[in-house]
């Protein structure tokens, strides 16, 4: 009989793996475009000050890079130290892992096109209003970073569940990015770090995201979030109690919430999930807090909270007005594609996950 389950759990993951595995390399892929093409100056000149405009541009920002809770800590230190305020710092350390261009991509195929659109819609609006209401902290309450760049970098990593490779971000200085001067160089260098350091960064947590996914299909009954006790409002509040301390990137999370919402999960709920679980962790708090001060990071944690649950209530009256069932539509996206495609893209993801580990763990171990 464990036989047998074993065999269905493991079939179940690989299902999971191959619907969502040409996305994600669609999504790495405009990651890479997108740090090959953007000017790393540009982020430090206009994310000054306490401006509200500088907040929407460190939201907005955020919204398209694949990176994970702890991977933009070392990001967010670099923009606070190079004149970032800290509204637009914390605005940057929201948006960012709460979705990515990737994230949306998985969206997209294992869920439906509108928590496509509701998903980056939400994190830029969570990071606004978390950004502003950074900015109403008087100075006093925001300690100065003295630490150096490289101390930054690595004390952020030294508490990351990642095993250090998010010390090293798509936010990073890369010289050999800047003297470029061909655009083709520029793009294979920009496409190298997509599919090395960002896939090293989450890709790990991609597969354990499909582990869990698999056991939530294989082993949870079809209906138990159908009849859940209080309803609308207390499935939220467990999204968000176990999304808040628990480390999944924005891609880990997606194929988690698309299985739960198999299981009878409102969209509501699941977006709660989709916003809390990749924005922060129980590390993530930690690091912040030391380095940030409380204020800050009580601002962060309680903006993530309250806006997961207010959007998760906005997204089920937004399902509930244009009459979709999201329980009949998930995963369509993917039955357009070629089985062939799907599993040769699973395999490829593997491939390049299984590189990018490798390649970080010796890089980490050559420089420890």
């Amino acid at each position: 009989m464990w036989r047998e389950a074993m065999t269905g759990y493991l079939l179940e993951c690989w299902s999971v793996l191959c619907e969502a595995a040409p996305f994600v390399l669609f999504g790495f892929f405009v990651a890479g475009m997108l740090k090959a093409l953007l000017p790393e100056t540009w982020m430090t000149r206009h994310l000054g000050g306490r401006g509200p405009l500088s907040v929407f541009k460190a939201a907005l920002l955020g919204v398209p890079l694949p990176l994970c809770s702890c991977g933009v800590l070392p990001a967010a230190l670099g923009l606070r130290r190079q004149g970032a305020g800290p509204g637009a710092t914390t605005a940057f350390m929201i948006s960012t892992p709460e979705t990515g261009v990737d994230s949306m991509a998985v969206t997209y195929a294992m869920i439906d096109p509108l928590m496509t659109v509701l998903r980056p819609v939400s994190a830029f609006l969570t990071a606004a209003v978390a950004g502003l209401a950074a900015n109403l902290l008087p100075e006093r309450m925001i300690p100065a970073l003295a630490i150096a760049s490289d101390g930054a970098s690595g004390g952020a990593a030294g508490g990351c569940s990642c095993g250090g490779s998010c010390a090293t971000t798509p936010l990073a200085a890369h010289e050999e990015v800047k003297a470029a001067p061909v655009l083709g160089a520029r793009l294979r260098l920009g496409l190298g770090e997509a599919f090395g350091e960002m896939l090293a960064d989450v890709g790990g947590w991609l597969l354990a995201g499909v582990l869990v996914a698999g056991a939530i299909s294989t082993f949870l009954p079809p209906d138990i979030f159908v009849d859940v006790p209080g309803g609308e409002l207390s499935s939220m509040l467990v999204m968000l109690l176990v999304g808040v301390p628990l480390y999944v990137c924005a891609s880990s999370s997606t194929p988690i919430a698309a299985s739960l919402l198999l299981k009878g999960l409102s969209p509501g709920a699941a977006l709660v999930f989709l916003l809390s679980g990749p924005a922060t962790n129980a590390t993530t708090i930690t690091v912040m807090a030391r380095t940030f001060g409380t204020a800050l990071t009580a601002v962060y944690v309680g903006a993530i909270a309250v806006c997961s649950l207010f959007f998760g209530y906005v997204a089920n009256r937004v399902y509930t007005a244009l009459g979709f069932n999201i329980h009949a539509v998930l995963g369509q996206v993917t039955e357009a594609l070629p089985p062939w495609l799907e599993a040769g893209s699973a395999v490829l993801l593997l491939a390049l996950i299984a590189r990018a580990l490798y390649a970080a763990r010796r890089h980490g171990h050559c420089c420890g």
